[in-house]
């Protein structure tokens, strides 16, 4: 049996929770060693479900913890920069979810501590991770669509978050918070992007003005090689998660994705009928998983990160240019950012 490693998790809201679950019982590498968070009983209480040998209210002695052997951060974004630069000056091997800040000035700050350090990092972007996504990756690759010349991602959450979470001080605005996995899909199908022209609004929840942000937005891309690209985000998917990507290529498409949670059509004199995916944790609870798996084998064998902090980076810049698009009414050079 391959040895394990001892994993300190900080933050345990609610995806730190799910990914608890998954070190505890999942991750056969995993030994989730210790938990953080900055509220004590939530840290407390993770520990005593999981039976976590360690827990602490702060990220610094999570780190400084010579047991620990790598750290998984899952914590709210704004406070990523801290808990990824303290655990690079311990020497801890880092995984961090995405986005990897708030503003792009702190992610290359993280990335020139790891240049300096060469401590082990990488990057969450669990739709890389997800079957259908990489299967389209697999046939783009193989030629079987020939050149692909548009991309087309579509993100709509079935509800609305706080709206304390909304704010962009907290979130980034609804372009980071949403759109960056959409970003890094088209990204890795397509290649890097040249510019965006984004339009948005309050269209569902007036509420959301109060914060300064969007319900839905539409951006427009051009990529270096020419082709084109479109990606919608929408917080009124009151339906269910729709989470798809579509590839138009030279020879034919593709599309990746599914709406349907339960394989069954209920066919009756009403009509047909089927469930939804109800949010993210059933839709990609098994990448997740196959996530955490590849960065501790990596750490363990290792090998390059299959994402690297220039992803999180380059998904964050175009993510940020797009949302000055939006702010300005202008097509923005991904460039200048």
């Amino acid at each position: 049996m391959k040895k394990q490693i001892n994993i300190g998790l900080i933050g345990v809201g609610r995806l730190g929770s799910m990914y608890a679950e998954f070190l505890s019982y999942r991750v056969p590498r995993a030994n989730l060693y210790a938990v953080a968070d900055l509220i004590p009983e939530r840290a407390r209480s993770i520990a005593e479900k999981y039976k976590v040998r360690k827990w602490y209210d702060n990220h610094h002695d999570l780190s400084a913890d010579p047991q620990v052997d790598a750290v998984v951060c899952t914590a709210t974004t704004v406070n990523h920069k801290a808990i990824i630069l303290d655990a690079i000056v311990s020497g801890k091997p880092t995984f961090s979810e995405k986005p990897l800040t708030l503003t792009l000035s702190d992610a290359r700050d993280i990335e020139s501590a790891i240049s300096r350090s060469g401590v082990f990092f990488q990057q969450g972007f669990q739709r890389r991770f997800d079957k259908g996504f990489c299967a389209a990756k697999q046939k783009i690759d193989e030629g079987v669509i020939g050149v692909p010349v548009i991309f087309r991602g579509s993100s709509r959450d079935p509800y609305l978050p706080s709206i304390d979470y909304l704010r962009p001080e907290n979130s980034g605005g609804q372009i980071i918070d949403m759109a960056i996995h959409d970003i890094d899909i088209a990204r890795w199908y397509m290649g890097e992007f040249k510019t965006v022209y984004a339009v948005g609004g309050v269209l569902a929840y007036p509420q959301v003005k109060e914060v300064n942000d969007t319900d839905n937005v539409v951006m427009v891309f051009t990529f270096d090689s020419g082709s084109l690209g479109e990606i919608d985000i929408s917080r009124n998917g009151i339906y269910g998660y729709d989470i798809r990507a579509e590839v138009q290529g030279t020879k034919g498409a593709l599309q990746a994705g599914y709406l349907r949670e339960t394989p069954i059509l209920v066919l009756t004199e009403q009509g047909v009928l089927h469930d939804t995916v109800p949010y993210f944790p059933e839709r990609f609870g098994e990448a997740y998983v196959s996530q955490l798996n590849n960065f501790l084998d990596n750490l363990g064998e290792q090998k390059e990160p299959l994402v690297k902090i220039s992803d999180g980076i380059a998904a964050l810049q175009i993510a940020a240019a797009a949302t000055h698009s939006l702010n300005t009414n202008s097509i923005v050079n991904i460039a200048d950012f």
